[in-house]
């Protein structure tokens, strides 16, 4: 059962990204992806955090994070967008959306795991 309960969040999650990115539109810059990974490294950081405090069932938080956060994030359009930026003699961008991600991405896991423990 709890396979079926990944398949599930993993489409919702991909939905959700998929409209995010919609609304996001189309940019020279990955803004969308940015957002996606980084408030996926924080939502992570929060359920993780909280199911662990909580003793949540492993269905439930696997389907959270397996699932529908493993289906919302997105490395390899990360990798493949500074890739191109790269390849495309844009290298301070491909730099700058590599190291914004990373470092966003380490401090909305951090803030998220402070949430969590505050909602434990």
């Amino acid at each position: 059962m709890r396979v079926f309960w990944v398949g599930v969040a993993g489409a919702l999650g991909a939905i959700a990204r998929y409209l995010i990115g919609l609304a996001v539109g189309a940019q020279r810059f990955p803004w969308a992806t940015l957002g996606i990974n980084v408030t996926g490294s924080f939502i992570l950081a929060v359920i993780v955090t909280v199911a662990t405090e909580r003793r949540w069932s492993l269905e439930v938080s696997t389907a959270i994070t397996v699932g529908f956060l493993g289906a919302y994030t997105t490395f390899s359009t990360f990798a493949w967008e500074s890739f191109v930026m790269a390849r495309t003699d844009r290298a301070g961008a491909a730099t700058a959306y590599v190291v914004a991600s990373i470092t966003l991405g380490l401090l909305a896991a951090w803030s998220g795991y402070a949430v969590g423990r505050a909602l434990r």
